[in-house]
């Protein structure tokens, strides 16, 4: 018997190679002292498209160590495919940024790349590594530093005032361009700027950065946050409950789930927090995993939460620069980075070595100048300190309290600092191998992750809930379930509060299942669109609605399949249960597993009422 939590965490190990799409080296980080060039060839032309190939070759007497080539095609033009470069674009504007492997060029030295494109037009504006392409530089040149936070003034429905201290730059600041919400919406040679056709009643956030006379961009200097007067907005979840859900980063590759359908589906205005997820443990530090949908990845004004495209040119994009928008929208809604998961707790063995470091990484990466604003807190998913996971953890039963200790210690009580365990109730089990108990004094709540208590990694059954509440006759382990652990959590001293329940937006299934009760044997995991043996509630219930309940929550039986899974009605009753604990409200892995229009979120909105 293995207790597990969520498989579908592993989907992040299929997707890593995305994190290395886009480098980290703008345009403004480039060295600007060696001199280089870059040359374009249309080496195949077919009508309706053609093959182009760049040139870089470094014509100084310094080495290049990235380069990154930037120009514009007219309308009707584009890329449709690269090698031997990461190419991006926003609107007309193209960017190829060197692979790991070609990015260093000694004198003299070249490179190519190519692509395939659509259209007939040709390159223009070109730009290498800020400079012309040419091989014009700017010897010693410096990045402008990062402009004063903006003061607020003049506020009304639709219009605010901004204005802001100067940058400094050794060769003279050319303008300032200021972001909204992180993207650029004016460009002013002062230090202020009124901005208009605003929404009455809406939370906006603004920065500046500034840029030199050299045409090298320096960083945003701090956000303000501003909310016109008037209007109305969606009103935040009632009570005084957690309503917490998982967002995957990604997610937004094969799921195609962004956090604009956390606005679309409702959910946004019933929930008060959010877990990214997941942050990596690394060499006993916390790191971004994939940088590139973490905050590189363009979104259109389609795809936003504001509705405004990103830019190319823009400090911050991706999955968090979308959490900051969403957060403008629903003021009430906290973020916290998740580091951890089924996948990634390896690392936490050699950060239990040292927390006080660790603890240091994290806050570090949680207050990164370019997003900390996004993130209000901090959470640990360790599966499972002094125990087995995906691998098996040494570290003592008192490594577990020393490491929430640290993390508090280092972001003090102005973050929310919690973890998600295990909810292993059995005698003897994995709530026994760590001092819960203690480390609870650190945490402001525990994510208690009451699901993957059966399934199909025992293949031959016997079929059982994944995620029951309660003990019902026939179940195959004692203590696997919502109510034992709970006990047993409170037992150790964690008080009530301190726990949510945690809810599943998927199922659990076997095939081969010749009877419809739970107890039956099987073959084998049921087919599943991720993975076998785990399917999406939105897809369940409709492919293999619901046939009975047991211990709080519902199994369906269909052909030879046989899956547990929580719907509208069983969370509602495992709401009751919660509010009757005094437990301090209930999380859910993970958004993209409800309905387009969020029926489950709203079962755990209502339900806690």
């Amino acid at each position: 018997m293995r207790f597990r939590h969520r498989a579908a965490a592993g989907f992040a190990t299929l997707l890593l190679p995305f994190a290395g799409l886009v480098g980290l080296t703008s345009p403004a980080q480039a060295a600007a002292s060696a001199t280089a060039t870059a040359t374009y060839a249309k080496t195949q032309d077919w009508g309706s498209g053609f093959e182009g190939k760049w040139t870089v070759k470094n014509t100084g007497t310094t080495a290049l160590s990235s380069w990154t080539v930037e120009w514009d095609f007219p309308s009707g033009t584009s890329v449709t495919s690269a090698w031997d470069a990461d190419v991006t674009s926003s609107g007309t504007h193209w960017t190829a940024r060197n692979k790991s492997w070609n990015g260093s060029l000694a004198p003299g030295a070249s490179v190519s790349f190519g692509f395939n494109g659509a259209g007939t037009g040709s390159p223009s504006n070109c730009r290498l590594n800020g400079a012309g392409c040419d091989g014009g530089t700017v010897p010693g040149d410096a990045a402008p530093s990062a402009p004063g936070k903006p003061t607020a003034s003049d506020i009304t429905n639709t219009s605010v005032k901004l204005s802001w201290s100067a940058a400094t730059d050794d060769k003279g600041i050319k303008n300032y361009e200021v972001l909204r919400d992180g993207a650029k919406v004016a460009t002013v040679t002062g230090t202020s700027y009124t901005d208009t056709g605003l929404t009455a009643g809406t939370d906006y956030s603004y920065s500046v950065r500034a840029r030199d006379t050299a045409d090298q961009t320096g960083p945003a200097g701090a956000a303000t946050a501003v909310r016109t007067t008037g209007g109305t907005t969606d009103p935040p979840p009632t009570g005084d409950k957690v309503k917490l859900g998982y967002f995957t980063e990604w997610g937004v590759y094969g799921r195609n789930y962004h956090v604009k359908n956390l606005v679309t589906s409702g959910s946004a205005a019933k929930i008060t927090h959010i877990n990214y997820a997941f942050g990596n443990v690394k060499d006993g530090k916390c790191t971004v995993d994939d940088t590139f949908a973490a905050y590189d990845k363009a979104y259109t004004a389609d795809q936003s939460v504001s509705g405004t495209a990103d830019t190319w040119d823009q400090p911050l994009r991706g999955n968090f620069n979308q959490l900051r928008q969403l957060k403008a929208k629903y003021p009430h809604i906290k973020v916290l980075y998740s580091f951890g998961g089924w996948t990634y707790s390896g690392g936490f063995a050699q950060a239990a070595a040292n927390p006080a470091a660790f603890a240091a990484s994290c806050k570090a990466v949680v207050e990164d100048p370019r997003w900390a604003d996004v993130f209000d807190g901090i959470d640990i998913d360790w599966e499972y300190p002094n125990a087995c996971g995906l691998t098996c953890d040494t570290s003592g039963p008192a490594a577990f309290k020393n490491l929430m200790s640290a993390l508090r210690s280092q972001f003090g009580s102005n973050y929310l600092v919690t973890a998600a365990i295990t909810a292993d109730g059995s005698s003897g089990g994995k709530l026994d191998a760590a001092d819960y108990g203690g480390a609870s004094s650190y945490v402001d709540w525990y994510n208690v992750m009451t699901y993957d208590y059966f399934g199909a990694f025992d293949a031959d059954g016997p079929t059982a809930p994944h995620s029951p509440l309660t003990s019902y006759s026939g179940i195959p382990a004692a203590g696997f379930n919502s109510a034992d652990a709970i006990a047993k959590l409170k037992s150790k001293g964690v008080p009530s509060a301190k726990l949510l329940l945690g809810i599943g937006f998927y199922g659990r299934g076997w095939t081969g299942v010749t009877q419809s009760a739970p107890g039956g044997t099987a073959t084998g995991p049921a087919p599943g669109t991720y993975e076998a043996g785990i399917e999406d509630y939105k897809v369940l219930k409709n492919s293999c609605p619901a046939t009975g309940t047991i211990a709080g929550t519902a199994y369906a039986y269909c052909g030879t399949n046989w899956w547990s899974y929580d719907t509208p009605s069983t969370i509602a009753g495992k709401m009751s249960w919660a509010k009757s604990q005094g437990l301090g409200g209930a999380f859910f892995w993970e958004f993209s597993g409800d309905t387009a229009g969020g029926e489950l979120v709203s079962a755990i909105n209502s339900g806690l009422r």
